[in-house]
């Protein structure tokens, strides 16, 4: 009997999603609650898990095409009526190791499609970037969620590749006559990125945006970090990183200056007596922001922690609805890739996000003197019609004197 695969709730106000890949071709073996596609939705990629163990069915919508929550996608042929093979499958994963009976030898798939004999379909842009750079993506180690590649995952493997030493002249095949062809590629934006541009151009259209700069002397953070990095390596398995003396730093200014942390809902400022920082996190889709809860409340090593989790999620795509949901405030660190000032756009509803840039050493005025010191440039862009400039200029400067003195974040200061 034919089961039907339903589009599940995809999380509150999200409505409809895009087919982002199958992970499952008709006439494979399928286990209960095993994945069988991954949705794009406005926020987060979503995966479908099989209702019933059996063999896929025939697929109802394509790749790329929009479907609303409760649709039909694809049917299953359950086991009772699927034959031999999926109870034969399950009945190897009931057994213990040593009494699974050998596999029979399958063919693997083209490279073009899948993960050598892994049976994982790549996602299109794991697929693109393997054919732009040329490389074999059986012989690439997924570290993605079940061993899926990613687009980082090719880049490595693509540059390790340009990293090798080049074959002897003798060797060496001549090189293709330049033909001076000229080629454009189109590719559909994702939802995600769909949605990132069109909240991004909502808040500059709706938002009175502005951005106050100052500088800040990262020399007490650095030389805390490596005075005591090992010993709190040791204690809580996590590595001491800059983000959470920024995050901490970041609730001393929300306490002191409210607006700053509040948000506008129709006529009314909510303020929130609770700091839930949104952390900008690169993933292969695009900039995702989860949300870290009652950093208020949180230990240096709680913030590491959870940052270093979403760090992780977004990278093999297992970031929630509820991960991504909420936040009264954003940090995004572009500094990780060499910017030295920018102006960041806030996160709506939010009214204000703190951008942080790369450490350069400059010279600074010290006591009359010229001095060498590692300097940071901070940037605080914020919703004008809520926030004042006084407001915005005096958290900035509390995060700035935070960060150069850090004993303030001990006694509150």
């Amino acid at each position: 009997m034919a089961v039907e695969v339903k589009v599940p709730t995809l999380g509150e106000s999200v409505t409809e999603a895009t087919i982002g890949e199958w992970l499952k071709k008709p006439g494979d073996p399928v286990k209960l609650d095993e994945p069988i596609a991954s949705l794009e939705t406005d926020k987060v990629a979503v995966e479908v898990p099989a209702p019933v163990a059996g063999v896929m069915g025939a697929y109802k919508v394509q790749v790329g095409e929009t479907v609303e929550v409760g649709a039909v996608i694809a049917t299953i042929e359950d086991a009772q009526s699927a034959g031999e093979t999926v109870q034969v499958a399950e009945r190897e994963q009931q057994q213990p190791a040593d009494q699974v009976p050998p596999a029979p030898a399958v063919a693997p798939t083209p490279a073009s499609d899948d993960h050598g004999d892994s049976g994982t379909t790549l996602s299109p842009a794991v697929r693109r970037a393997v054919l732009e750079h040329g490389v074999d993506p059986s012989s690439i180690k997924g570290t993605g969620k079940d061993g899926r590649l990613t687009k980082e995952d090719v880049l490595s493997a693509a540059k390790a590749k340009k990293d090798e030493p080049a074959p002897s002249v003798s060797q060496a095949a001549p090189a293709p006559a330049a033909t001076g062809e000229r080629r454009e590629e189109r590719v559909k934006m994702t939802r995600l990125r769909q949605t990132i541009a069109r909240r991004l151009k909502g808040a500059q259209e709706e938002a009175a945006l502005l951005t106050t700069f100052n500088d800040v002397d990262m020399t007490a953070v650095i030389e805390a970090r490596e005075a005591y990095k090992d010993l709190f390596a040791k204690k809580h398995g996590i590595k001491l990183g800059f983000m959470s003396f920024f995050a901490k730093a970041s609730c001393l200014a929300l306490k002191d200056v409210p607006a700053v942390n509040a948000k506008i809902e129709g006529d009314e400022i909510v303020y929130h007596d609770y700091v839930d920082i949104s952390v900008a996190v690169s993933a292969p889709n695009g900039l995702v922001v989860p949300v870290v809860r009652n950093v208020d409340a949180m230990s240096f090593a709680e913030v590491e922690q959870a940052i270093a989790n979403y760090g992780q999620k977004a990278k093999d795509g297992s970031l929630t609805m509820p991960d991504m949901s909420g936040g009264t405030f954003t940090i995004s660190n572009g500094g990780v890739f060499g910017s030295l000032m920018s102006t960041p756009i806030i996160n709506p509803p939010q009214s204000a996000v703190l951008g942080l840039h790369r450490i350069e050493d400059r010279p600074v005025a010290r006591n009359g003197q010229v001095v060498i010191r590692p300097m940071m440039y901070l940037a605080l862009s914020y919703d004008h019609r809520i926030i004042d400039g006084r407001e915005a200029v005096t958290a900035l400067k509390i995060i700035k004197e935070a960060i150069e003195d850090p004993m303030r974040l001990l006694i509150d200061l």
